[in-house]
């Protein structure tokens, strides 16, 4: 395993994180229904193999954004015999509950229970936007993470951020952070944060961790012909997946990216690509091939979503995220036929516009215009 030096920290991290918003489910795959053998298993072959960076955060694996979900305890069971003192452990206060001071300290607490331990090394602000960031602002989270800092819950504090690139540089200088975390991969190079916000951040010392480093699994797996060509054409013995990461990597500025496995083909796979990405192995060549693949993705995706979950649950029912899936699929992989198997009211003509999912969506897209279109295709009239 590869490690790189934190932003102004300190710490070494692994290149590669583990990340736990997808972790394998039990059978009728429920979100909060984690298999927790597997699971154990997973996490701990990656501690074995060097991973040193694990994350989690609040809501992941729940059944919505307001409330816990399972991934934190569930981390916590697994990082017990002397696993949680061979990793660093970052997980991600909920911005958008935080109504007053007192509800910052609340959920920190809530948290180190949950996870089993007495600090959290990497604590992140999650999900800040504008609005966010005036909010938890307003209730005092300098203060807050100071504080936390002083007396050792927490170890190192950052943010995550989900917003238009023109805000990312205000919240960076807002406070002392030690590192940020961002969406970068190469089909997503100037959206959000961007390349910009990576080279901005990183020259003010933060540490930089990458999500959603293949798209939700959109960049390793169900690849269109095309592209799976194109890769096979540059002559190198690479699978998707350490195509995408090692993009990432090549990249300086980036400390670590989350990676959230849950299969031990992709564990292995990733740590793999992890113990090759030396300095100079990603070439101008493979830069190429690259840039083949994105002009071919660009011509073919219609939603940028990623599936995080983060519009759900729809108040009317509707699977947000499995929609939009469907429609991907149907325009780069061709006729769709998987659409039927969602029920009634979870499909695109269920939506009444309440435009709740809108709020939440990190991407910032307009989800009811996007369902009518999905309703268009799938549901005539």
């Amino acid at each position: 395993m590869l490690y790189r030096k934190f932003g102004k920290t300190n710490e070494r991290v692994s290149i590669l994180g583990f990340g736990c918003m997808r972790l394998p489910l039990k059978p009728g795959g429920v979100a909060a229904n984690i298999n927790i053998e597997e699971s154990t298993r997973l996490i701990r072959y990656a501690i074995d193999e060097g991973v040193n960076y694990i994350d989690t955060a609040y809501p992941y694996h729940g059944t919505g954004m307001s409330s816990a979900g399972q991934s934190e305890p569930v981390v916590g069971r697994i990082l017990r015999d002397g696993y949680r003192e061979k990793v660093k452990l970052a997980t991600k206060l909920p911005s958008w509950l935080v109504q007053s001071r007192k509800d910052m300290d609340k959920y920190l607490e809530e948290q180190l229970k949950r996870l089993e331990t007495d600090h959290i090394d990497f604590y992140l602000v999650h999900a800040l936007n504008k609005s966010l960031w005036n909010n938890v602002k307003s209730h005092g989270i300098a203060g807050f993470l100071e504080q936390a800092l002083k007396d050792g819950r927490i170890r190192y504090a950052g943010f995550s951020y989900h917003d238009e690139p023109e805000n990312f540089n205000a919240i960076v200088d807002g406070f002392d952070w030690s590192f940020g975390q961002i969406q970068f991969n190469y089909m997503d190079e100037e959206f959000q944060a961007g390349r910009r916000g990576l080279e901005y951040a990183a020259k003010k010392g933060l540490g930089i961790t990458i999500m959603e480093p293949l798209r939700g699994g959109k960049l390793a797996q169900n690849l269109p012909e095309s592209v799976q060509t194109a890769f096979d054409r540059s002559g190198k013995q690479r699978t998707p997946a350490d195509w995408a990461l090692s993009w990432i990597w090549n990249h300086p500025e980036v400390s670590t990216l989350i990676s959230g496995m849950n299969s031990l083909a992709q564990v292995t796979e990733n740590i793999r690509a992890a113990c090759l990405a030396t300095e100079g192995s990603f070439t101008a060549e493979d830069s190429q091939v690259i840039e083949k693949v994105k002009m071919i993705y660009r011509q073919r995706i219609r939603v940028d979503c990623t599936a995080c979950g983060y519009c759900m649950p729809c108040p009317s029912g509707v699977n947000i995220p499995g929609c939009f899936d469907y429609f991907n699929n149907h325009h780069m992989y061709g006729k769709e036929e998987n659409y039927r198997f969602l029920a009634a009211g979870q499909r695109a003509s269920a939506c009444t516009e309440c435009g709740a999912c809108e709020a939440h969506c990190p991407q910032c897209l307009p989800i009811p215009e996007l369902l009518k279109e999905v309703r268009n295709v799938f549901e005539p009239a």
